[in-house]
């Protein structure tokens, strides 16, 4: 991501800002409506960026692509129904960047614009430069977190869809699957042959087939 116009590094840090918010604000009302007041009596249920941002984190997505932009905390033990309430409360983050990449591909879909991949401005990002980011960050979001490792929430919800006794076995392997994970990132940064693929397959793929069918490109 280096070398590119200031306006891209500026439009990447304005819509990664509402994805996360917006993201981290929706596991926390939803776990609120399932019981667990712990988000909200931290001040964490808000809408203000400053309330979940891992500014460290934030610049290094910023810069280089990847970093861990934000964490509310929730706790099961408080909801009415451990299991379903969890299940609800992890998945409201994923989904809450699905529906914003929706929003922000309703003028694509209309043909008002049409998406704009580079920037044609050295400073402020134009219309189609946002909005384009909008979507694809947001089914980023939407995709990346869904895949079955610890910390994500693709994670807890399969956690959360197995049965008992499949849960405790795939939580067992929790730290295995986090050491995976940041194996498979870290590779894929000192370009290792296969590991783009892989990355390819589990999000490029996806995030390319859901941007057609919400722009209509």
């Amino acid at each position: 991501m280096l070398g590119r116009p200031l306006a891209d590094y500026i439009a990447t840090a304005l819509i990664a800002l509402i994805a996360m918010t917006v993201h981290e604000y929706a596991h926390a009302r939803v776990a609120y409506a399932m019981g667990d007041p712990t988000a909200k009596n931290m001040g964490k249920m808000s809408l203000d960026p400053r309330a979940n941002i891992n500014w460290v984190g934030f610049a290094m997505f910023v810069i280089v692509g990847f970093g861990i932009l934000g964490q509310v905390p929730v706790d099961e033990r408080r909801m009415y129904n451990r299991r379903w309430g969890m299940l609800a409360s992890v998945a409201a983050g994923p989904i809450s960047n699905l529906l914003l990449a929706v929003v922000f591909a309703i003028p694509f879909f209309l043909g008002i614009i049409r998406p704009e991949y580079s920037s044609q401005r050295d400073i402020i990002p134009t219309l189609p430069i946002l909005l384009t980011w909008g979507v694809t960050f947001n089914l980023l979001l939407f995709v990346f977190n869904l895949l079955p490792f610890f910390p994500l929430d693709g994670w807890t919800i399969v956690a959360k869809l197995l049965p008992p006794d499949l849960s405790y076995t795939w939580q067992r392997y929790r730290q295995e699957s986090t050491y995976v994970l940041f194996g498979i990132i870290i590779l894929s940064f000192l370009g290792i042959p296969g590991i783009s693929q892989i990355f390819n397959v589990l999000i490029g793929q996806p995030i390319r087939i859901l941007f057609s069918l919400l722009t209509r490109t």
